[in-house]
């Protein structure tokens, strides 16, 4: 019984370990396309469906396209509607897996796993170690597929596991239930549908359950997977609950509506599978094994999600609306909170793809808040409004706050396995934060010069005050430009950059020189004088940091 165990989990672990390194291997070497091809999807829902198939099918794994998915609506970049016709096909895109386990190809495990540890490891190109990478989790899957299959082969021996696995034949309807009750719990317990799939066949070839039986447990696989997404929503947005949710909702119904007129769809799928594939009957015993039987589990697996797709795709803005109804907002407006992060979330650092969007937006919306900063503070000093400079402190801890936990994030993305490209945006948007954050400490210093200005009731000579207005007014554009330029991704910003550093450059240059005349002249005191420099000083570093940020866009060194 020992040996049993043993090679039955550890066949089992190395399937998940292998789906995993494939999944990461094939996400790796599609890259940002993958990013493009999802924020370019089209309103068209047929168009949404099948570029979410093609993109599942790429990485095979559909918690990745889905959490690519949460973070694209989070930025806009994507609609609810859109999203939801994205992870239908998604459900079509992950049956790919169960199609290729179900190719007799076991035998050619270990020579994938021994070229994938050569490509790996002994390649410089990263290409080559990304495809060795594929090979080697692709290898690693098949050869613990075998040993789970080693491992239940003893078991057809065993009269009590015999007269258990009797209830799982799926031959009424309380039986049935019995059955997707069980994949569901699977699924749950491992935490990928793929690995339910691979267990189901193991079982199923070694003659342990029927067709009926796996075709039962597949259903539930497909509600488990479900109950995964909806556990990794809690703590998210509304918009991951809704995506969650619509997730749920056409998977339950499906599995409701495939367990009635069950004997129908497992006849439908025996008979697609024997004319397509001209594959004998799936409870056949050739030797000691069904050879058939894996077959005919992957095309029911895939023949569920193919319709269930379809017939939600006639209906997906009641499918949509259904999403939104079933979804407690509750106070939502939370997440509005300017003290906390919005858009950043661990669960995206699987995907370093959809971290980085997601980081961006997070930037945006600190340069946002740092933006507000500056209007209330430049203007205060004509407003004379104590309590509107008061805010800067507020204000301040916010931009501190984010940086902090930006580059905290951006400090993880870079442990994960990353390629050289989004290294380097790493880089850009750790510099893009770091001087966001100085243009805070600049308003800081500026805010301060102004409190103590009204506090002393002291007063700008007139020609100072223009001064003041004329450099404050340049340097709050050059922020919307840099600020603009973020969101657009500017690369030839640079151009106007260097027009507007060196506009404030000699601003400050020149009204430092009038000031000084005024001194002279005896038109200005010292104690105003002072703090008119140290508020000139202030802009000109401004200035500096905004062209920082401009390089950062542009990726100058």
């Amino acid at each position: 019984m020992q040996t049993i165990i043993f090679q039955v989990f550890g066949g089992l672990g190395l399937f998940i370990f292998g789906m995993r390194i494939m999944s990461d291997g094939l996400k790796k070497s599609a890259g940002k396309k993958l990013r493009v091809i999802l924020s370019a999807v089209s309103s068209n829902r047929v168009m949404a469906c099948i570029t979410g198939a093609l993109v599942t099918s790429l990485i095979q794994s559909s918690s990745a396209t889905t959490v690519m998915l949460v973070g694209f609506v989070d930025a806009g970049l994507l609609s609810l509607t859109q999203a939801i016709g994205v992870v239908l096909g998604a459900n079509i895109g992950t049956t790919v897996t169960a199609q290729i386990i179900a190719f007799k190809i076991t035998k050619y495990a270990l020579p994938a796993i021994a070229t994938g540890v050569l490509f790996k490891f002994f390649f410089k190109s990263k290409k080559w170690q990304e495809f060795g990478e594929v090979l080697l989790g692709f290898g690693m899957l098949f050869y613990g597929l075998a040993t789970m299959k080693a491992g239940f082969a003893p078991l057809k021996h065993e009269p009590a596991f015999i007269s258990f696995l009797t209830r799982f034949d799926a031959e009424n309807l309380s039986e049935i239930l019995l059955c997707v009750f069980a994949g569901t719990v699977l699924t749950i317990i491992v935490q990928s549908s793929s690995a339910t799939v691979g267990i189901t066949m193991a079982l199923a070839s070694q003659g342990l359950i029927n067709f009926q039986g796996s075709v039962a447990l597949i259903l539930g696989d497909n509600i488990g997977t479900t109950i995964t997404a909806e556990l990794a929503s809690i703590g998210s947005n509304i918009n991951a609950h809704q995506t969650a949710r619509a997730h749920t909702l056409f998977n339950v119904i499906g599995v409701f509506f495939v367990i009635l007129l069950f004997p129908h769809f497992v006849n439908l799928v025996a008979y697609l599978t024997g004319i397509l594939f001209s594959a004998g009957d799936p409870d056949l015993f050739i030797g000691t094994e069904k050879p058939f039987i894996s077959r005919y589990i992957a095309n029911a697996h895939t023949l569920f999600n193919l319709m269930n797709a379809i017939i939600f795709l006639l209906v997906l803005p009641y499918l949509v609306k259904a999403a939104v109804w079933l979804t407690p907002h509750g106070k939502d407006e939370a997440l509005d909170d300017i003290y906390h992060i919005k858009y950043i979330d661990s669960r995206y650092l699987d995907s370093p793809e959809v971290a980085l969007v997601q980081v961006r937006h997070e930037i945006i919306r600190m340069g946002h808040e740092a933006k507000t900063m500056f209007h209330g503070v430049a203007g205060s000093l004509k407003t004379r409004d104590a309590k509107i400079v008061a805010t800067w402190k507020d204000r301040e801890e916010v931009l501190d706050n984010l940086q902090k936990e930006i580059l905290d994030y951006l400090v993880k993305i870079m442990q994960q396995n990353i390629i050289v490209e989004e290294s380097i945006e790493i880089t850009s948007l750790m510099r893009i934060t770091n001087n966001i954050e100085r243009v805070g400490d600049e308003l800081e210093d500026i805010a301060t010069a102004i409190e103590r200005m009204l506090d002393e009731k002291l007063i700008f000579s007139p020609q100072a005050m223009q001064d003041y207005e004329t450099i404050s007014s340049e340097a709050e554009k050059f922020f919307s430009v840099v600020l603009e330029g973020i969101e657009r991704s500017d690369k030839e910003i640079m151009i106007e950059a260097v027009k507007l550093v060196n506009s404030i450059n000699k601003m400050s240059e020149d009204m430092r020189l009038g000031h000084h005349a005024r001194l002279f002249e005896g038109i200005c005191e010292v104690d105003r004088g002072l703090l008119f420099i140290d508020i000139l000083n202030a802009f000109e570093k401004i200035g500096s940091s905004c062209y920082n940020i401009a390089q950062g866009i542009a990726g100058v060194k």
